[in-house]
């Protein structure tokens, strides 16, 4: 039977099942590649070292990263993707279709991780922040940190190769071993220490890596960093003079009790070489991170003939500076007194 126009009916159908078809194909084409398959807001795909495609698989489906599975399989199928996975951190911002994030994926287009810092006091407070943020773990950080060959290799030593981390914010891809990660701060290392700063060191009789030693002495100090160039200029007087530093936060650390608010004399018969109540000098390394802030103050002291000092009354964080141990007893005298007033026992 034919109709008005002369096409047989049968013809119709079969036209209107390759259309259906077509229209299948051309749908599952177009989800599989250019339709969105990220919703909501931004993911991250973490690819370990030696992952297979069946892990990237598992780790998209048991997060819940793309709305629909099984479009992503048919276009990693199409691209082979399974010969060609790479570690990494992916980022799949909402949006994305299969297409791109396959195209990142076999291409090793990884998100590279802001990392950023501040007020880290130990080895293993930064290995710990070093996890959280990359793919190494704590022990893979720590064992490197306290390897006298990697500190050696970069002119540190194991004490004070934690100096080599300057506080700011860097860009650094979460697969990036330990080791590396090392080699990318020493990088920065040497950026921060340009040739006016290696200057005002040398004027100082110190290295940079000294200056970071007692620029985490005057961090503990300080309470404002407004004052750290005049705690800086006091300490450095006590160095040129030959005397103990005694510094208070040293005593903390080499106590290794951070909960210490006053610090007896209990404390101070700590033999420890980072005790400078009883070790002249600086101690072997840095007592925490030295902030840039920090690090200036040493570099940029300000001159003075003051060798004491002394928490102020007023209890507002600044001190009172003094030249004689006279002077100092009667500036540590009125604190205890206000301590006695407000009832702080010592």
């Amino acid at each position: 039977m034919e109709n008005k126009k002369g096409i047989p009916s049968w013809l119709k159908i079969v036209a209107l099942i390759v259309i259906v078809i077509g229209g299948y194909f051309a749908w599952t084409f177009y989800k599989a590649f250019f339709a969105s398959n990220v919703s909501g807001e931004k993911k991250y795909l973490y690819i370990h070292e030696g992952a297979k495609y069946e892990d990237v698989l598992k780790s998209i489906q048991d997060s819940s990263l793309l709305d629909d599975i099984a479009s992503f399989e048919r276009a990693a199928q199409y691209k082979k993707y399974e010969q060609s996975v790479k570690p990494g951190r992916y980022l799949l911002s909402p949006g994305m279709n299969n297409r791109r994030l396959i195209g990142n994926l076999i291409g090793g287009y990884q998100e590279p991780v802001k990392f950023r810092f501040a007020n880290v006091r130990l080895k293993e407070n930064m290995a710990a922040l070093l996890d959280k943020n990359f793919e190494a773990d704590s022990a893979q950080f720590i064992a490197v940190l306290n390897d006298e060959a990697t500190a050696q290799k970069f002119g540190f030593t194991k004490e004070n190769l934690i100096s080599i981390f300057i506080p700011n914010t860097y860009e650094i891809y979460w697969n990036t071993s330990p080791e590396k990660v090392i080699a990318r701060f020493d990088d920065e290392w040497k950026k921060f220490w340009n040739t006016d700063r290696i200057a005002k060191a040398k004027a100082l009789n110190l290295t940079p890596q000294q200056v970071s030693t007692l620029a985490s002495i005057v961090k503990g100090e300080a309470l404002h960093q407004d004052e750290m160039p005049m705690i800086a200029g006091l300490y450095l007087n006590r160095l040129k003079k030959g005397m103990l530093l005694q510094a208070d936060p040293t005593v903390i650390f080499a106590n290794n009790d951070f909960t210490i608010r006053r610090v007896l004399n209990k404390h101070l018969r700590t033999d420890n070489p980072y005790n400078t109540y009883i070790y002249r000098g600086l101690p072997p390394g840095p007592i925490s991170i030295p902030s840039i802030a920090a690090i200036d103050a040493v570099l940029n002291f300000k001159q003075h003939d003051y060798i004491y000092m002394c928490a102020k009354d007023d209890f507002s964080g600044y001190h009172n500076f003094a030249k004689t141990e006279a002077e100092h007893l009667i500036n540590a005298r009125k604190f205890q007194q206000a301590l006695d007033a407000r009832n702080i026992k010592k």
